[in-house]
């Protein structure tokens, strides 16, 4: 992984770990009408975090056809559920600070040509294509983020 995408896949950290001093209440309303509170897209994050470190980057070898992503409405059912062993939402921020260190610590070792599939694709990835899809994903959750505690 470039520079870069370490550094902007890095950011995140940075971002949440602002918000730490905040008040629980404000974590827990939703961003909208209908929609996930603030620590339930926090938890999200983390919940994509901890698949990709446990079932992608073990196996981000040349030529290697990694498992699908999973179904994203049942896996972000089991991220609300998962979440709620978090007590308060900065114990869940510094859960995702670690684990998206630990992320970018070992996609940092993957080689920058390595090219992979996922699943019965026949798009081929390269650590860099996969790291932006999740940039851009964290982008759009941060945005929310800050709209809703601004």
């Amino acid at each position: 992984m470039g520079v870069t995408e370490v550094l902007n896949y890095g950011n995140t950290i940075e971002q949440l770990s602002r918000f730490k001093g905040l008040h629980e209440h404000r974590f827990l309303e939703p961003i909208n009408e209908g929609k996930w509170s603030v620590k339930e897209i926090i938890g999200h994050l983390f919940y994509w975090d901890k698949f990709i470190l446990e079932k992608h980057v073990p196996f981000m070898h040349q030529g290697a056809v990694l498992i699908s992503f999973p179904d994203h409405d049942e896996h972000n059912s089991e991220a609300i559920q998962y979440i709620r062993a978090f007590s308060t939402t900065r114990s869940l921020i510094d859960e995702f600070v670690e684990k998206r260190r630990q992320l970018i610590d070992k996609m940092s070792g993957i080689d920058i040509d390595v090219e992979f599939t996922i699943g019965s694709g026949k798009r081929q990835f390269t650590m860099e294509k996969y790291v932006n899809i999740f940039i851009e994903h964290d982008n759009h959750h941060l945005k929310q983020i800050k709209e809703r505690l601004s």
